[in-house]
């Protein structure tokens, strides 16, 4: 028999587990620990109304079952309406705490939200269909047409892409007897950078050679010695707005004694394999690229298939972290 997997076998199985998520329960329900010993106890109670027939216990039977169904309508009511909207900050780095807003949004008109705890939610990294949380947060109150801000701490192990999902919003309102929660899709993918080192960047002397790690930087106040192009990543404050204005375009200021020396951070790629060293050196490359970046230098990448020219500002710490977020090893020699 041939045992060949079929090359549909992983479509059917994308789309079933697709088609499981569809045919999830808007809502998932379940009891806490005082929801189920409310539970044994208005069993034990109905119990005895059955077998004594005294009309007391059938009340507080009765009771009990409203107080039941008080709890679903009223948890219920917290959680519809509510939706999320996640504010990922600029630059994410790995096995480094980044705070993420949440904007949670409670639509009703006339009904507040109580006791609202909000999952934030990314896909698992083996691809299975498990979700991992990234962190919670969690809103006691939240008017009709209102908005609350709220922030958890991301920390997330590798670079590479992150993909979140979605939101897993639960309450316990009204009385903790149960958790309701609902899963919320709002799918989203950030670049998480490799994690960063301390880098000592030295500044250059008088009659000291430069070496791979040396800066000069240009000394405050002094004079202009002439007019360049803007270029990306250039600081605002250095733009020569009457010469711009006259030739149409952003002019920077040149001044004198300025020295921008221009580093080129190595990484071998080729004959390497994936583990602990190479990502070691990936970290030690960001972190040089930054440090060089952050004293005013300008800065290239070169790996043993690609090379990004020297350059400076936020576009190109952008490019590298980018690059080098993604960058695998070449195991061919």
């Amino acid at each position: 028999m041939d045992r060949t997997r079929h090359p549909r076998a992983g479509t059917r199985s994308a789309l079933s587990r697709r088609v499981a998520r569809r045919l999830r329960p808007p809502r998932i329900l379940r009891p806490t620990r005082a929801g189920w010993a409310f539970f044994v106890l208005t069993f034990g109670v109905g119990f005895a109304a059955l077998n004594t027939g005294n009309n007391l216990l059938y009340l507080v039977l009765s009771l009990m079952l409203a107080f039941l169904v008080l709890s679903g309508v009223l948890s219920e009511s917290a959680l519809r309406g509510i939706t999320v909207q996640r504010r990922l900050p600029g630059e994410i780095f790995a096995d480094a705490s980044q705070l993420v807003a949440l904007d949670i949004t409670n639509a009703q008109r006339r009904i507040p939200a109580f006791a609202v705890v909000v999952e934030d939610l990314a896909e698992a990294a083996d691809g299975s269909d498990a979700f991992i949380p990234l962190g919670r947060t969690f809103v006691l109150r939240i008017a009709p047409r209102a908005t609350e801000r709220r922030f958890y701490s991301l920390r997330w192990p590798v670079r590479g892409s992150l993909h979140l999902r979605g939101f897993r919003i639960s309450t316990r309102y009204p009385f903790g007897l149960f958790s309701k929660s609902l899963e919320l899709m709002k799918p989203a993918e950030a670049l998480v950078y490799p994690g960063l080192e301390v880098f000592a960047v030295r500044t250059a002397r008088r009659g000291e050679e430069e070496g791979r790690a040396t800066v000069a930087i240009p000394a405050p106040g002094s004079e202009i010695s002439g007019l360049r192009d803007f270029r990306a990543g250039d600081p605002l404050r250095r733009i020569h707005w009457r010469a711009s204005l006259r030739r149409g375009s952003l002019v920077i200021r040149e001044s004198e004694g300025e020295h921008r020396t221009e580093q080129e951070v190595r990484l071998r790629t080729q004959g390497c394999e994936p583990g602990d060293a190479f990502e070691s050196a990936v970290r030690r490359a960001a972190s040089e690229a930054v440090a060089l970046l952050d004293a005013g230098a300008c800065v290239g990448l070169c790996t043993d298939s690609r090379r990004f020219a020297a350059a400076d500002g936020p576009v190109q710490r952008t490019r590298l972290l980018s690059f080098l977020a993604q960058v695998a090893p070449e195991t061919t020699p």
